[in-house]
């Protein structure tokens, strides 16, 4: 193989893993602005699943909820403690599951979701 192609293929590749995950801007002011863009959100009979990014530090602990009633609506916000500081190779993501009962709801109840929903762009 040509030495040249060789050193063009392993910059190809680094560049791709050096990319950052897109960054959702929200109105400068909004409350919007401190919630985490998610990848994915799945309610299960037990809990709700999120999918965040992470670093390969990140915990359920470094997450904080808010619940809001108003009328018969509920909506619910996820937002980040702490930072993910932990450097890994390739971009990652975690699953984190908090069941209904440590949001304070029924299973059944119906909730609107206010994070930014975001696509995966994986390794």
């Amino acid at each position: 193989m040509d030495r040249r192609l060789f050193v063009f293929a392993a910059l190809t590749l680094l560049a791709g893993c050096a990319t950052a995950p897109p960054v959702i801007e929200a109105p400068p002011g909004s409350a919007l602005q401190e919630l985490e863009p998610l990848y994915a959100a799945v309610a299960g009979r037990d809990a709700l699943t999120i999918t965040v990014s992470s670093g390969g530090c990140t915990t359920k602990a470094d997450f904080v909820f808010y619940v809001e009633r108003r009328g018969g609506a509920v909506t619910l916000a996820f937002g980040r403690k702490r930072l993910d500081t932990c450097r890994s190779f390739a971009m990652g993501r975690t699953d984190l599951s908090f069941t209904w009962a440590e949001l304070g709801l029924p299973a059944r109840t119906p909730a609107f979701l206010l994070n930014p929903l975001i696509a995966w762009t994986g390794p």
